[in-house]
């Protein structure tokens, strides 16, 4: 495992242990969006923000396409 995709995980950690405290039923749904994006980015090792953003025009990292 990679250094930046236990990162993702640990981001999602956080905030899913934030919406824990606050309570499952009271936080809005999209506060899980973060929290299932990255989950999945460092599960898979793909992330979807990063294939968005990419895919609207921005540069991507280093020689990539």
């Amino acid at each position: 495992m990679t250094a930046i995709r236990m990162l993702f995980l640990m981001i999602s950690a956080a905030a899913l242990v934030g919406i824990w405290l606050t309570g499952f039923g009271v936080v809005h749904w999209f506060l899980y969006v973060p929290v299932v994006a990255l989950t999945f980015a460092g599960i898979t090792g793909i992330c979807p923000g990063y294939l968005i953003f990419r895919n609207m025009g921005f540069k991507g990292q280093g020689n990539r396409v």
